[in-house]
């Protein structure tokens, strides 16, 4: 019984939650359309962008929320070390390696939560053309693209339950519909 204390919260429903946000930020679309680089660092920020998305919801609505947004934050730290010793990372890299995604995690996560606060896509564009696109401006139409993919997200979310998210079950939109000023012209 004491030890149940102790236990990682790693239900299956923080891990069905986990495994909807790694399928979302893995959608063709934003690869192929919207041009997010098709790298492991690619898809890492595209993890963490949903990831930041799920987390904005939860934000205030409550210890159930808050617990299931931190087992979902462990779930997603615990799979990120086991995939750099997948890809041959030394035990002893991998925890100065995991700092340094946690440093990236928190930077973007904070620049995408402030700017989901402020009016119009300008200031979500800009912090993800930083952290997605490398500051590329070649990216300028891509990136206003995603902000508004994720405005929409976020406003998404913002219409589903609670309980539901914390039971495992969380709905994205479909990202085709947004696409880049150059898709529109060609």
């Amino acid at each position: 019984m004491v030890f149940s204390l102790f236990r990682r919260r790693d239900d299956r429903a923080t891990r069905e939650l986990y495994a909807a946000i790694v399928a979302q930020a893995r959608q063709p679309h934003f690869y192929a359309n919207l041009r997010v680089p098709d790298t492991i660092d690619g898809r890492f920020d595209m993890i963490v962008l949903h990831a930041t998305l799920m987390f904005a919801r939860m934000k205030g609505e409550g210890e159930a929320a808050g617990a299931c947004a931190q087992a979902v934050f462990d779930v997603f730290f615990r799979d990120m070390d086991h995939a750099l010793r997948e890809l041959g990372a030394s035990d002893t890299s991998v925890p100065r390696k995991v700092t340094r995604m946690a440093e990236l995690f928190y930077g973007a996560a904070d620049a995408y939560m402030t700017s989901l606060g402020a009016d119009g896509d300008e200031a979500l564009a800009a912090a993800l053309r930083r952290n997605v696109y490398g500051a590329s401006t070649e990216c300028d139409s891509e990136a206003e693209a995603l902000a508004r993919y994720v405005r929409a997200s976020a406003r998404h979310l913002t219409g589903q339950e609670v309980a539901a998210i914390v039971a495992g079950r969380i709905a994205w939109i479909d990202p085709a519909p947004f696409a880049s000023q150059k898709q529109h012209t060609q």
